[in-house]
């Protein structure tokens, strides 16, 4: 965004979800905060670079953001990973509802980006990326979740079906990603 001084074809309800996925997924800062300085860092960095996306959309390049394209009701995404993530935790403790709320939103939050995408039809290059490397990033977990099954006996049954949903969803842009990008043609969809 700051390089092309444009927040076009971004969208912005998307961003927000992720920046609410991560306030809601590390909300355990608050507890463990020093147990891993990795783990610290990331997170840190996850919400700091969520939350300054958001600014940035909101003051500086508010003016190249479209909001009649973004569009996509994003209150069913946010009540129907709130009622899977009450109906469904680990446990009944405010920690795992949200932990879990966080992994529902999550594999979903791609939803408004992807139909800001079929309304423009188009998008540029950096998005398309950016993107794919949203859906790879969830992607590759399939392997992690497969290894851990088989080498540690860890089985993790919310994060492997919304990881699988969100691999889904993903699934018909990186067909289109593959086909046109990749071969060095614009990103544009079918007609």
């Amino acid at each position: 965004m700051t390089q092309t001084s444009s927040c076009s074809g971004i969208s912005f309800k998307s961003q927000a979800l992720y920046l609410i996925v991560y306030i809601t997924r590390y909300l355990d800062l608050f507890w463990t905060f020093g147990d891993s300085l990795y783990n610290t860092v990331f997170k840190l960095l996850f919400l700091g670079s969520s939350g300054y996306t958001i600014y940035l959309m909101t003051t500086k390049f508010k003016p190249t953001h479209d909001p009649n394209l973004d569009t996509f009701r994003v209150q069913y995404l946010l009540g129907g990973s709130a009622v899977l993530a009450i109906l469904f935790p680990y446990k009944w403790t405010f920690y795992e509802i949200t932990w879990a709320f966080s992994i529902w939103l999550e594999s979903v939050a791609i939803l408004p980006q992807l139909f800001l995408l079929q309304r423009t039809g188009e998008a540029e290059t950096i998005t398309t990326h950016y993107l794919f490397a949203l859906g790879s990033y969830r992607a590759l977990y399939i392997p992690n979740w497969i290894y851990r099954y088989f080498g540690e006996g860890h089985w993790e049954p919310i994060s492997v079906l919304a990881g699988i949903v969100q691999t889904l969803l993903y699934s018909d842009f990186f067909w289109i990603y593959y086909t046109k990008v990749l071969k060095g043609k614009k990103f544009a969809l079918p007609v």
